[in-house]
């Protein structure tokens, strides 16, 4: 486990094996093209160990296919999914850091039902949520509900990114998903920005 952190081991916080635990990550956090989505689950104590028996991991640690595959699986499992993305547009306007929060508690948010408590990746609070939140450092490698999210959130944003790849092949989006690849940014000083770029940062930026 990278910096020595620990499995998360949430019979320390929560005894009750029917409450309900939700979780929460954000993927395209890094990327130079296109929206950040943030992914959140909510299921019982008690059904937590069923999403690591199906294989759900850090999704980085796990081929797009294993993601794909476990989407369904993820969903049968879970009381309640969703992913929500903040465009580019607004990233530029309010920060990446700011979009990212705001994805993971409008995710949260749009939940079905009511969690006992939110686990959120990362060690950053969001705010305009109403429920107990823990952050965890590291989450989507130390909790399977993290990772849960993250999945979902990883999965519907790649397959976002490979539609903009039909209308935009000379950035090699299909590939690098958005994140500043050698190509995308070659690409860029090439051809300039799309309008799904992100202003805001430096190699979109710099384009005149």
């Amino acid at each position: 486990m990278p910096n020595n952190l620990p499995l998360f081991n949430l019979n320390e916080y929560i005894t009750d094996s029917e409450a309900l635990i939700a979780g929460v990550d954000e993927v395209g956090r890094g990327c130079l093209f296109g929206q950040v989505v943030a992914g959140a689950v909510i299921l019982p104590v008690k059904s937590i160990n069923q999403l690591t028996e199906i294989g759900v991991k850090d999704s980085k640690k796990l081929t797009a296919k294993k993601r794909a595959d476990l989407v369904s699986q993820i969903q049968e499992i879970v009381f309640d999914w969703q992913v929500t993305e903040i465009d580019n547009k607004m990233i530029d306007q309010i920060n990446i850091f700011q979009a990212s929060l705001l994805a993971m508690s409008q995710a949260i948010n749009q939940l079905k039902c009511t969690p006992i408590l939110c686990l959120i990746d990362g060690k950053f609070s969001l705010p305009n949520l109403e429920y107990p939140q823990l952050n965890l450092v590291k989450g989507d490698l130390r909790s399977p509900v993290i990772a849960s999210a993250s999945i979902l959130a990883k999965v519907w944003r790649d397959q976002k990114i490979v539609e903009y790849a039909e209308k935009f092949p000379e950035y090699d989006l299909a590939n690098n998903k958005g994140y500043p690849t050698k190509k995308h940014l070659e690409a860029i000083k090439k051809y300039g920005v799309t309008p799904f770029h992100r202003l805001s940062f430096k190699p979109c930026n710099l384009v005149k």
